[in-house]
Order: C-alpha cells, then structure tokens, then sequence
C-alpha cells in the first residue's frame, strides 16, 4: 500500500536540513514529501525562505517522543534526518523506521553508536523490510563508493579484485559542519565514558560483527606515499570511512576479498622537508580538541559552498605491482553544498531504484551502481578512471 509521502525531511530548521529541503524543492517539483521537526513556526519560517509551496506539508515530532516518530515515520516511504548527534538525539526515530518497514538515510559519522544500532535493530529491519542506510554525506558515500568502482575496474583489468586500495585526499576545500564538530565530541566524551566505545572506534571492523580481518595499514603515521609521490598526513573522517568501507564488502559478501586492506590521508603539497614538516604537523592538528567549533545550526555561506570541491584518489594495487587508479570529485563543499545533495539523491534512490532486503545497509553494500548514476547525473559527483 502506497505512504502518504514518498520522503519526509526531518531536522528540515537545522542548517543542512533546510539545504536538502531546498534542494528537494527546486530539482524535484513532482515529489510528494513533507518537512519535518520540533516547531511548526519554524518550519512555516524554512518553508517560506527556500521558496518551497505554501501547500508543502510541514510535520512536527520531537526527537525524544517515540510514539510520534512512530506515527510519522509510518506515513512515510522514506525517511531523511540530518537531526544529530544521532548517539544523542537518533536512535528513538531509527527504531521507529526499523519497526514500521520505513526506509532511513542519516549522515551519520559515529562509529561506536552506529555499531550499537546494528546490534539492536538489524534483525527488526530485517523482519520489517526496513532498509536503513548510514552515512549518506561525505562520510562515508565518496569513499565507499569510490572503493567500489575502483575495485570494479580492477575487476575488468586484472580479473580479481585488488587486495590493497589507497584513498588519498588530493584536494578539499570547505569548512567542518557544528553538526560535524557536535558529533566529534560527543564521540570523545562518549569514549571516555566507556573503554568498550573507545575499543570500537580503533577496530577497522567495529561495523563487520562476527568478521576478523586482516590487519590494517596505519593510517596514522605521515609518511612518503610512492603511490603519490607526495608525504601524506592523517585524514580526519578516515576512523568512520575505513569501517563502512569495510562493512560493504562485509555485507556483500567480501567482494574485494577476505584479505582486503584499505586506509585514508590526504596528500600533503610540498616537497622533500617542507612536505615533510606539512605532514607531521598536519598529523598533531585535530580540531575536535578545540573547546569551541561551529554550533549545530550554523554554517557557511552560499557563496562558499559554491566554490568548495573536493578530490580524492582511490589506487588499487595488485600483489605483482600493477595498479589502477580512480577519482571521484565533488563540484561543492563537502561538508554542506555536496553532502545536502548526496544524502538527498541516496533517498531517491532508495524510493525510485532499488528495492533490496530490509536491514542495516550502506550505500556501497545495498546501491553502490545506482547511486553513482544519480550523483553524476544530479550531484555533480564525477567518478573517472585515471
């Protein structure tokens, strides 16, 4: 039986919920979705500021009242929330979708609580029929997608995949979203709260339950990269990215084989010393220690996520030294203008070109093929062999 709404937006007020309603409203006139969140004023407010319809259906549901996240999710086909941190503030509407069947993407970026919701409500999704997909924004879809189609063509050229692939960050300009920053924090209180969370955050395979895998790069220590030929230094979102990467090929039943290896850091520029010295200190640097970030809510301007980009390379290596290498990149800044767009699209695509079995998805595992359709021809995602 047909929902009432094909997608309801919820956190639609929040500073990456207004761009993806407005997105909905200017590229998908023909939708039948509804915004959704805390204060009727507000969505009244957002509605009229994004241009959206008069008509458009604004829904209120707090995000600590499971019987009306309940309510909501069921009058839904899908369901989007950019509503975070999620270990404070998700699992009630993830278990609501879980329980009524209902189709869920988030921009998740908390490992430790992602792995607890696998735990909870994977069986329930499973027996509903719900798919629940994590991590559709930055972190995680050009990197789990970006190991995919590398891995592809590795497939094509060499007849198996490779067992090592490299994601090198060779440009990225954009700024950390609050809700990017609050998530962070909340991570490391969490961790220090509890040893068992701090456990999860170092195990590549916190998202692949039951699966030992091989032991992987560091991804830690700056070094001179051959693949590159540049000094590479850690990469931020590299502790989720890593996991759901391999959670696809856990799901998909090891693709990229058992013995698979991947790790992420971005490319340094300079040379020799300079490169060096780069790499170290941008090693030391990390922005979540910094008492005060960008408050959930606030973010850049238009013109600066317009002339935001990002590329990132992916090298497959094969065990006798060949290799193939694959980008992908991204026309916006990556933590707003590309990531409203990406999470967006990955709802389409769960409304409009794949079915699949209910249960604890991500992108790379349950659509990878179809999603890289959508976002190169709606995104301004490109995915190219080098």
């Amino acid at each position: 039986m047909a929902r009432e709404f094909d997608i309801i937006v919820y956190g639609a007020t929040g500073f990456t919920g207004r761009l993806v309603a407005e997105y909905l409203t200017e590229h998908y006139p023909d939708l039948k979705w509804a915004m959704a969140g805390r204060s009727l004023t507000k969505l009244e407010e957002v509605r009229d500021a994004i241009g959206a319809p008069a008509a458009t259906p604004l829904l209120t549901a707090n995000a600590d009242d499971p019987a009306a996240l309940k309510a909501m999710a069921a009058r839904a086909t899908v369901v989007i929330t950019t509503v975070g941190p999620y270990q404070l503030h998700g699992e009630p509407l993830l278990a609501a979708c879980a329980e009524t069947g209902t189709a869920y993407v988030d921009l998740c970026g908390e490992p430790a609580w992602m792995a607890q919701m696998i735990a909870k409500y994977d069986a329930a999704a499973k027996a509903s029929g719900a798919r629940i997909v994590f991590s559709c924004g930055f972190d995680s879809i050009p990197f789990d997608l970006g190991v995919w189609f590398v891995e592809e063509e590795a497939k094509k050229r060499f007849g198996k995949p490779a067992p090592r692939v490299k994601g090198r960050i060779r440009a990225m300009k954009g700024t950390m979203s609050g809700g990017t920053f609050a998530s962070g924090k909340a991570s490391m209180a969490a961790a220090a709260r509890d040893p068992s969370i701090l456990k999860l955050m170092v195990d590549p395979f916190a998202l692949a339950p039951g699966f030992e895998g091989p032991h992987q790069p560091n991804g830690m220590v700056p070094h001179h990269d051959a693949a590159v030929d540049a000094w590479v230094a850690p990469f931020m979102m590299a502790v989720i990215n890593t996991k759901n990467v391999h959670r696809s090929n856990f799901l998909a039943g090891h693709p990229y084989g058992a013995d698979f290896q991947y790790d992420e850091m971005i490319v340094v520029p300079g040379l020799g010393e300079i490169g060096k010295a780069a790499a170290e200190a941008l090693a030391k640097f990390n922005p979540m220690a910094a008492d005060k970030g960008p408050a959930p809510g606030e973010g850049p301007s238009k013109e600066e996520r317009d002339a935001g980009h990002y590329d990132v390379l992916f090298v497959a290596e094969m065990p006798d030294g060949a290799s193939v290498r694959a980008s992908v990149k991204g026309d916006k800044d990556p933590g707003y203008g590309s990531t409203a767009k990406m999470i967006a699209e990955s709802a389409l695509c769960l409304l409009r070109d794949v079915q699949g079995e209910g249960g604890i998805w991500t992108a790379g595992a349950l659509m990878p093929e179809a999603l890289k359709k959508r976002l190169e021809a709606h995104a301004g995602l490109t995915f190219t062999v080098e």
